[in-house]
């Protein structure tokens, strides 16, 4: 009940079609306990006086009652779906917003198939409850009330008689009500694992098939699969259970009062009418006692769903605008590194960066070399503030990041990754992502800045090519130049390119460092290397190893000194290679 009753704040704007809806939902209720008390008075007055003429009036009243509980009932369930929908809306939209501001380190450790099937499927199962099951428990709760008085103030004795089973009945709901909910919750674990297999399966595709190990992923899809079956059966099991034995119940009291309504006509007690209006009363008590049962099963699933999804909400933003924030005006681009300490959230090893001390320029070019692991990649992604330091301090022209508007600091740096991320969008819209209110003709300069431009007018479409989901129509080389182009358009301050040269082809190298030699000019510039002439170029190169800063300096002062950057070239013009190894 305390997870349900969580919703309460998305049911706030729809106040006014909730009250319209509980209005139908009177309606409906109060003129089907109507009907039983006309059918006893045609029995006992029209047909026992041969009152021909009430019972036409009776079967009219009846006729007008049926349209008009039609029309309540239209209305009501018009109205519970409709706010169903909107509640299920706004639990999507309040879901993705929330997981688009989660900290990196969220979603480190997240996994997406989850994530995909808390957006949907929960949300679902709570839509489904809030539609159909809420109204419906609602329903039920007004026509016992008014059924059960009505059966007390006919005959107090047969009422008693007649209710009895109603005592196990609702026993037997409020236990299977208090165990059906953890076993939702199984359910819905099972089928996000489910999900997370299949994502990660279709994303890696590739290389599943690469490797041909089809039949062990489907070996582990088939065990996620099986484990959502049993959860499955197992509900199915409980339910099968207490089912059969509600309907037994309901059918009772329709015995009863047959059995003892029967003799009190007899004995004069009570009249043929009476007894039929009482059945009548036990019958619309009868289906919705049947349903009752599959109501609650369904606010179960309901429960597990909001347990599951409130996970997700009640999940701190860890990485967000102060609410002190300071909005950056247009930085010059001097980034500061102040004694700075990271640890990965749950990482028991060494720190990832320790006691990183460092001083940029505007407009300088920082490369930062190191085997894989030693804290570059890291580094660069404490500036657009994706992770926070441990310690220490990281400042952009003087404002510490943690202390300033988020929007404003990253709008101003540009980010090229080893391997870009492209939408199944347009190739304009891929390119104006950063900004799309620019015009076709800026979209246009940035793509000819990129060296992207020949390209992308060889595209059947054009700019307004929609290419493939993550970009996989287009080659390795072109999916960078429009990695590229979208860093260009956004005009950064500061920027940050992670391997973004590395494995593509020698003449697309070329293409792609000319587009970089532009995009770099003018800016603060932090390069993690993969090819040394980058490396030659930069005003400062940082050797890392093992988190800290072991050599820094230009390509001539290095070369000079003892130490693992001679060592990496000298590797490298031995082995025919002008390259340094890169990575996180």
């Amino acid at each position: 009940m305390k997870s349900l009753l969580r919703l309460r704040i998305f049911l706030r704007p729809y106040a006014r079609q909730i009250l319209l809806a509980v209005i139908c939902l009177l309606g409906v209720t109060t003129l089907s306990l109507v009907v039983p008390d006309i059918i006893r008075r045609v029995i006992d007055e029209g047909l026992a006086q041969g009152d021909m003429g009430m019972i036409r009036r009776a079967a009219f009243l009846i006729l007008g009652i049926g349209i008009l509980s039609a029309a309540f009932s239209s209305g009501q369930r018009y109205l519970s779906e409709w706010i169903a929908a909107h509640i299920g809306y706004d639990l999507r939209n309040r879901m993705y917003d929330h997981i688009q501001r989660l900290s990196f380190a969220y979603h480190d450790r997240a996994q997406a198939g989850q994530l995909i099937s808390r957006s949907i499927e929960d949300v679902r199962s709570i839509e489904r409850f809030m539609g159909f099951g809420l109204i419906e428990l609602a329903r039920l709760s007004v026509l016992l009330v008014g059924v059960v008085t009505l059966l007390f103030l006919q005959n107090l004795r047969l009422a008693g008689i007649a209710l009895l089973p109603l005592i196990p009945l609702v026993t037997m709901t409020v236990w299977f009500g208090s165990i059906i909910s953890r076993y939702f919750l199984e359910i819905d674990n099972n089928l996000g694992e489910l999900s997370s297999r299949l994502q990660e399966n279709a994303t890696g595709a590739q290389v599943v098939r690469a490797f041909a190990r089809e039949p062990y992923e489907i070996a582990r899809f088939d065990a996620a699969n099986r484990a959502l079956y049993r959860a499955r059966v197992t509900v199915i099991g409980q339910w099968s259970r207490v089912m059969p034995t509600t309907r037994l119940l309901a059918v009772l009291g329709t015995v009863l009062i047959l059995w003892f309504g029967g003799s009190m006509v007899l004995r004069g007690e009570m009249t043929v009418g009476e007894v039929v209006a009482f059945n009548s009363y036990m019958v619309m008590l009868a289906m919705p006692a049947r349903q009752l049962v599959w109501l609650v099963n369904l606010g179960g699933e309901a429960v597990a769903g909001i347990q599951r999804v409130f996970e997700i909400l009640d999940t701190p933003r860890d990485i967000a605008s102060p609410p002190d924030a300071v909005r950056l005006p247009p930085l010059s681009g001097q980034v500061t590194f102040r004694e700075v300490s990271f640890r990965y959230e749950g990482d028991r090893r060494a720190p990832a960066l320790q006691d990183i001390s460092l001083e940029i320029a505007p407009n300088q070019i920082v490369a930062l070399i190191g085997s894989t692991g030693s804290g570059k990649t890291t580094l660069v992604n404490l500036i657009p503030r994706f992770y926070d330091v441990s310690a220490g301090a990281v400042l952009v022209d003087g404002y510490d990041v943690r202390r300033v508007d988020l929007a404003s600091l990253r709008r101003q740096i540009g980010i090229v990754l080893q391997t870009s991320l492209l939408f199944s969008d347009t190739v304009r819209a891929n390119i104006a992502f950063g900004r799309p209110d620019a015009s076709p003709e800026e979209v246009e300069a940035a793509a000819r800045a990129a060296q992207a431009h020949e390209f992308i007018t060889r595209l059947p479409e054009g700019y307004d090519t929609v290419i493939g989901e993550r970009g996989l129509t287009l080659s390795g080389g072109q999916r960078q130049r429009i990695a590229i182009a979208r860093a260009l358009l956004m005009d950064p301050r500061i920027l940050i390119l992670d391997d973004s040269t590395s494995s593509v082809d020698l003449r697309t190298e070329q293409l792609i460092q000319q587009a970089l030699d532009t995009l770099m000019q003018g800016r603060t510039t932090f390069v993690i290397a993969h090819r040394i002439a980058t490396v030659r170029r930069a005003d400062l190169i940082l050797v890392l190893e093992g988190g800290r800063i072991v050599q820094r300096g230009t390509h001539a002062r290095l070369l000079a000194e003892e130490g693992p950057y001679r060592e990496i070239y000298e590797l490298q013009l031995a082995g025919g290679r002008q390259t340094v190894d890169g990575g996180r």
